[in-house]
């Protein structure tokens, strides 16, 4: 079976129509461990925002934040959970990320993808032992650094992993498998919450101590894990490298691909400093679109927003205890439906249709809430029921259209973008990017929405509408193109080409003109 190939009128490829594979059960088995990794990313924003709105964690470690919000139980209070220890809580775990990634991308390119799995469960398994025994803040904030390390090491690798391991046609599927566990993760750890909830005292320590399952999962897979043939070729594996291509792809005609391995590898081994290397000419585009812009307008869809604080969120829009932490699942299962529909059919429509489609109906929803909050609540207000069964169904909406575009494709398309000789570097950019976005949002939404109110979500609005724009302009379609040639379209590009110049990332000449929102016509 033939892979490759641009689709849709796409350029020429070296050999990628020579490509070819069948899914075999080595595949699919190494491609599901590895996506585990996704499940501690999950798990943490799952439970994190759940146990912050617990009354037993609160009492004990927030005491001013509990009186509060005994005093607007039921009431509308956009400031009813606006603490910046609290939030610290959160956040802390991403600025660790972001400072381990680094650490991370060395480990990932000279050790291996399947080294980076290890030691991030290895990190997140601790980080949940010491924050189920916390007996004060400062043990909270410790263990949530390890968690950090944990998620910075695990987002740095699992998605190349994926990517690499991946045939090009079923690549966008196969790399949202890390997208699908993370969504696993927060849908299981909303259901562990509204359990804990009703232990007390300690329902948070059990909520917060069960990191470890997945942990545990994750690095007992690790260790059965295959390298990828792209990392065992960058460490002068070949043999070894060859044997797990053809073993991965179901057939010995692999010639065509593990040529261009090795040239990849050749381009990389010229490399001695990744990080310098992304600030070249040639890389800008990478730089721009994967490690800068498409990870931190992913953090300013506010979604992760309502990841983190679904629970605190309806509490503050008068929903009680229970109902928050009901509603909440409700909204992290349709992200797990939007990721089963983004899977079947990324590969088929592109990933560009999926972020202009979704994006207008996020922009919809975000307006359509923050009307309801301006003509409905104000400070002190009961939530009318009616109003309550909307807001949760618009923001079901809001995260069905996420959870297809901007949370998947995240990922996937950075992923896709880097040549190897910087692909460790690139993918670190995009974890450190990630994580700092993820952080500050994390920080400072409980503070925005007690001073902005309904406008923190006009706020978001108007990020989706400037982030539509950058992909409508500047990202070619990368669906079905052999990872090892992406670079190819940059110089097909009709902006981008003009950065790059006549030669692209290895030096083939472009001939192929864009229409000017990013597709490539012959």
């Amino acid at each position: 079976m033939a892979g490759g190939g641009f689709g849709d009128g796409g350029a020429p490829l070296k050999r990628a129509h020579l490509y070819e594979y069948r899914i075999t059960s080595y595949f699919i088995t190494s491609c599901i461990v590895a996506a585990l990794g996704g499940s501690l990313f999950g798990y943490d924003l799952g439970v994190s925002g759940g146990v912050t709105s617990m009354d037993d964690f609160l009492k004990e470690f927030f005491p001013k934040v509990y009186r509060r919000k005994q005093l607007h139980l039921k009431e509308t209070d956009y400031c009813k959970y606006d603490n910046q220890i609290l939030t610290l809580f959160t956040s802390s775990l991403y600025f660790a990320g972001l400072v381990s990634t680094f650490a991370a991308s060395y480990v990932t390119r000279n050790r291996g993808r399947r080294a980076s799995i290890l030691v991030g469960s290895i990190s997140f398994f601790l980080g949940g032992v010491i924050n189920a025994a916390a007996v004060n803040i400062a043990m909270l904030i410790i263990g949530r650094i390890f968690l950090g390390v944990g998620i910075g090491f695990g987002n740095q690798a699992v998605p190349l992993y994926l990517s690499e391991m991946a045939p090009a046609k079923i690549r966008g599927a196969v790399n949202q498998l890390f997208q699908l566990t993370t969504c696993l993760g927060i849908l299981i750890a909303n259901f562990i919450n509204y359990g804990t909830d009703k232990i007390h005292p300690w329902g948070w320590r059990l909520s917060l101590g069960l990191a470890t399952v997945p942990a545990t999962l994750m690095f007992i897979g690790g260790l059965f894990l295959p390298e990828t043939p792209n990392s065992l070729v960058e460490q002068g594996k070949m043999e070894e490298g060859r044997a797990v291509l053809e073993k991965i792809r179901g057939t010995k005609k692999v010639d065509a691909e593990f040529d261009d391995l090795i040239d990849a590898s050749n381009e990389a081994q010229a490399i001695k400093h990744p990080f310098k290397n992304l600030l070249k000419r040639k890389n800008r585009p990478q730089l721009v679109i994967g490690a800068l812009g498409i990870p931190a307008f992913q953090q300013l869809t506010g979604m992760n927003s309502i990841l983190f604080y679904a629970p605190v969120m309806f509490q503050s829009l008068g929903f009680g205890s229970d109902a928050a932490l009901y509603s909440s699942t409700i909204t992290s299962g349709a992200l797990v439906v939007a990721t089963f529909i983004s899977m079947l059919l990324v590969d088929k429509f592109g990933r560009r249709a999926f972020f202009l489609e979704a994006g207008a109906e996020m922009i919809c929803c975000l307006i359509a809430v923050a009307v309801t909050l301006a003509l409905k609540f104000g400070q002190g207000e009961e939530l009318p029921k009616g109003i309550g069964i909307f807001l949760v169904i618009v923001i079901c909406i809001f995260v069905l259209a996420y959870g297809r575009s901007w949370g998947p494709l995240g990922w996937l398309v950075p992923s896709e973008l880097f040549p190897l000789e910087t692909r460790s570097a690139g993918q670190s950019m995009v974890v450190c990017v990630n994580m700092l976005f993820t952080a500050l949002i994390a920080q400072c939404f409980l503070a925005a929405m007690c001073h902005l109110r309904y406008g923190i979500f006009l706020l978001f609005a108007g990020l989706i509408v400037i982030m539509s724009s950058f992909i409508f302009f500047l990202l070619p379609e990368t669906k079905q193109v052999p990872i090892e040639e992406v670079y190819l379209l940059w110089e097909n590009h009709w902006f981008w080409r003009r950065i790059v110049g006549k030669e692209g990332a290895n030096g083939v000449n472009g001939k192929v003109k864009g229409d000017g929102r990013g597709n490539q016509n012959v």
